[in-house]
């Protein structure tokens, strides 16, 4: 079994999930591509000590871009897996608070 370390690869920064994170509760991870819900789920509850109400999992394919004389198709970005993690209310994850 893997540890819980190869599990969560680390947090995603974006616009959305900052919004996210301070209207929703939930919290967005890049994950490792074999990860399953209930994985990530220990991983984040063991890793930050709070409870996780729910796990939604995105799996967005690899960009494909056309490069060189012969026009052929060129992997530019691989495939990535993030998990959306849904927290309670009352709880948060100092990682993605800023400076106190």
């Amino acid at each position: 079994m893997s540890s819980i370390y190869e599990v969560l690869r680390g947090p995603v920064e974006t616009e959305k999930s900052r919004h996210q994170n301070a209207k929703l509760h939930q919290y967005v991870f890049e994950v490792a591509r074999w990860a399953t819900k209930t994985q990530i789920r220990e991983a984040v509850e063991t890793l930050f000590d709070v409870e996780v109400e729910k796990v939604n999992v995105v799996v967005s394919p690899a960009k494909k871009g056309r490069r060189g004389r012969a026009r052929r198709w060129v992997v530019r970005d691989a495939e990535a897996k993030k998990a959306i993690v849904s927290l309670r209310p009352d709880q948060t994850i100092d990682l993605f608070e800023g400076v106190k």
